[in-house]
């Protein structure tokens, strides 16, 4: 039987994992600062936080998998879904490369709770940069993105290789800057994780599989499903909240959770463990 603390840890870092993966508030930093405070980290807990975004994705595959199943039967005869393979195909490459280069630097050198607090704050001034500057939308939707814009989306999401800065942050508000609707850049933000994050996680494991053992399977499955069933959730209801709202919200989120972590750390009320 597994141990019930660690047990109790896959479901938060799982739920934290979904709720957070794919709104514009950073689902690394979160688990980075969430692991911390559990005291639930080092090599094996890393590589943990990494293999659960698979089940993040998994619920993005589910939730768009009628128009997926479209895209790949009518590849080879409508445009729009050849249009759409290109876009994303652009879109991954910029991080795929950096990701690739840089691996060993990022894992190293930038995962730690301050570089995570100065990026949410960063990114949150950002968001309400995009938003109070006037928004002129030139793609209203997806099927209207150029694989230009989504090269430039691409470059947007290789700055979220900085944790705390958010892949679906940086991609959404690069989306923003270059014309896209609101609605749109959050939906291509879905679909392009899945090539991204699918490869990310998948490099991961092959680099650290040394780690794992038969005991780690019932705390990956538990905290799988909570990364699931909460990433649907916040898949829909982002969707929902954008047709409405802008994302300010969430630019102040960020930037009072980001300076609560400066703050403490800088008073040593609470124990960070920064190392670098």
């Amino acid at each position: 039987m597994a141990d019930p603390t660690l047990v109790l840890y896959a479901l938060i870092l799982g739920f934290v994992e979904g709720l957070t993966e794919f709104l514009p508030i950073s689902s690394t930093g979160h688990l980075i600062l969430a692991g911390q405070l559990l005291g639930f980290n080092g090599e094996k807990a890393k590589v943990f936080m990494i293999a659960i975004q698979l089940a993040a994705i998994l619920a993005v595959v589910w939730e768009y998998r009628v128009r997926l199943r479209h895209v790949v039967t009518t590849v080879h005869t409508e445009p729009a879904s050849r249009r759409l393979v290109l876009n994303l195909m652009a879109g991954f490459v910029p991080a795929a490369v950096l990701g690739f280069l840089f691996y060993k630097e990022i894992k190293g050198y930038l995962f730690n709770p301050l570089v995570v607090a100065s990026a949410l704050v960063i990114g949150g001034v950002l968001i309400l940069w995009a938003e109070r500057r006037k928004h002129v939308i030139s793609t209203p939707t997806v099927d209207d993105l150029n694989w230009r814009r989504a090269l430039a989306v691409g470059f947007a999401q290789a700055l979220a290789m900085i944790p705390g800065t958010s892949r679906s942050g940086a991609t959404i508000i690069g989306g923003l800057f270059l014309g896209l609707s609101r609605k749109a850049a959050a939906e291509f933000s879905f679909l392009l994780a899945i090539p991204t994050m699918f490869a990310a996680t998948a490099y991961d494991l092959y680099k650290n599989w040394q780690l794992f053992d038969a005991g780690d399977i019932p705390l990956f499955a538990i905290g799988g499903v909570a990364s699931f069933a909460s990433a649907l959730l916040a898949v829909r209801t982002l969707l929902k909240f954008v047709s409405r709202h802008d994302y300010t919200v969430f630019a102040w989120y960020r930037i009072v959770f980001g300076g609560v972590v400066l703050a403490t750390a800088y008073t040593g009320l609470v124990d960070w463990g920064v190392t670098h």
